[in-house]
């Protein structure tokens, strides 16, 4: 669960995360050097094709559903604490549509969440596809779903409060902007907002993230000349312009194919200029997969108010989109790790697992040429991690604890939300690999909660 700070009117909501790190007190109980890590993995462009339509319906229910679609690369992306994905199709409604004005079925952005995404990104060059309905009821859709989002607003002053999308989540702040190129030409009805690619609002933008003081600071962008595997020199000023302004991390999609990734160590920055597509129709060399970007923030705290943040590590997973040859003509996405011979064995004809290597072979040759300290990531992401939190406070729904949300920074760790199935809501804080760490840590808030306990979660299910 990610919430959003006193400034915002509103919760995000957000029911899982692990996150690995090592709490470090000393024996007498005066603070030493504390150090948590955050995960986080982006993903590029999520289509809507016809022929993905066509697939996710289920005649015998007359329903749709991409649960199998998605269904292999769900832990790839739960082993991140944050994930985020570019929603590249509007949910205006049925009838639902591809190429070229998107309009998917509903149940794809609450199937996106059921696999591990976080949060979605929408402001791109399909955001005005269905007009004002478009924009407006895929915003409606992604809040009933409880999907936190940036890019799209209703209004201005349903901007001026929701950008930055400020998330919390284990003891970092996070702030997320979202910008695209433009919207195919198409208008933006007022009062509607798409974010565009400007960069004195940019500027203005970054300069009012800053000032919020987070731990770190995102910017999404959707950019570039399509199917191109380089960025352009309009995609690199953009880059420098946002690192100029406080930006840590500058993700990119749009082109559909994959772009090289930059982790500048020496000055804490992070790029991914194009992580292809996530999942779409398209079949042709380099478009028919993607990559995954995955970095781990450290967050030192070396006093009440003296933090420091830094990117840890970077790395990349491929992930391929399998069409079935037969009369089905399923979609399945495929995570190129932990060996080709797993994935292949799912691929039943010649010509797919000519497909599957060629564009393997492709990204790995681009990638290695191109990337600056940004390696691939073979393992599979292991599974039944043991996590210790410490429980603050139980409410029911309807009722939040205000004194829990607006005083969080008293908590070094942050105050994170799980739906509970009964209808209750536990407030947690901390994320702890030690029954040990977390009892120290929960001596500093037994006067402020006396009934605080250590609770128990496996691969973020509540075991106890």
């Amino acid at each position: 669960m990610l919430i959003p700070g006193p400034l915002h009117c509103k919760l995000n909501y957000m029911n899982r995360g692990i996150v690995f790190f090592v709490l470090l007190i000393s024996v007498s109980g005066v603070m030493a050097q504390d150090t948590t890590r955050l995960s986080l993995l982006f993903a590029g462009d999520v289509m809507g094709h016809d022929s993905q339509i066509a697939s996710a319906y289920d005649a015998s229910r007359k329903a749709y559903d991409y649960t199998s679609c998605f269904q292999l690369m769900k832990p790839y992306i739960e082993s991140a604490d944050l994930a985020i994905a570019n929603l590249e199709v509007t949910l205006a409604g049925p009838p639902y549509k591809g190429y070229p004005q998107f309009s998917s079925p509903d149940v794809l952005a609450l199937n996106l969440k059921q696999s591990g995404f976080d949060a979605l990104v929408t402001a791109n060059n399909h955001s005005a596809d269905r007009g004002k309905r478009g924009i407006e009821r895929t915003i409606v859709m992604l809040d009933s779903f409880k999907i936190p989002h940036a890019g799209t607003y209703k209004d201005s002053t349903s901007r001026a409060i929701q950008h930055p999308l400020m998330l919390y989540k284990n003891g970092f702040s996070i702030a997320l902007l979202n910008y695209t190129y433009g919207t195919n030409g198409l208008p933006v009805h007022k009062p509607n907002i798409v974010n565009m690619l400007d960069t004195a609002l940019m500027r203005k933008d970054l300069l009012k993230a800053k000032a919020l003081k987070p731990d770190v600071i995102i910017v999404f962008t959707h950019w570039g000349a399509e199917y191109q595997s380089l960025p352009s020199k309009a995609q690199k000023n953009i880059t420098e312009h946002c690192f100029k302004y406080g930006a840590q991390l500058v993700i990119g999609a749009h082109p559909h194919v994959i772009q090289p990734m930059e982790w500048r160590k020496n000055k804490n920055q992070f790029v991914a200029y194009s992580l292809g597509n996530y999942v779409s129709g398209q079949r042709k060399r380099y478009t028919d997969g993607g990559a995954l970007a995955y970095v781990e923030m450290e967050k030192v705290i070396f006093g009440e108010d003296s933090t420091t943040t830094r990117i840890d590590s970077a790395g990349y997973y491929l992930q391929w989109v399998y069409r079935t040859a037969d009369a089905k003509k399923d979609y399945y996405m495929l995570p190129v790790s932990d060996g080709d011979v797993k994935n292949k064995a799912f691929v039943k004809d010649q010509a797919s697992e000519d497909a599957y290597d060629l564009f393997v072979s492709d990204s790995r040759a681009l990638y290695t040429k191109h990337n600056k300290h940004v390696n691939e990531i073979k393992a599979t992401p292991q599974p039944d991690r043991i996590s210790y939190k410490v429980l603050l406070d139980v409410t029911v729904v309807g009722e939040e604890p205000w004194d829990i949300l607006t005083s969080q920074r008293l908590y070094l760790w942050g105050v994170d939300r799980d739906d509970r199935p009964d209808g209750s809501v536990f407030w947690l804080s901390g994320n702890f690999a030690t029954a040990e760490e977390a009892g120290r840590y929960l001596e500093r808030y037994k006067a402020q909660h006396a009934n605080a306990r250590i609770v128990v979660y496996k691969d973020r299910i509540l075991v106890e």
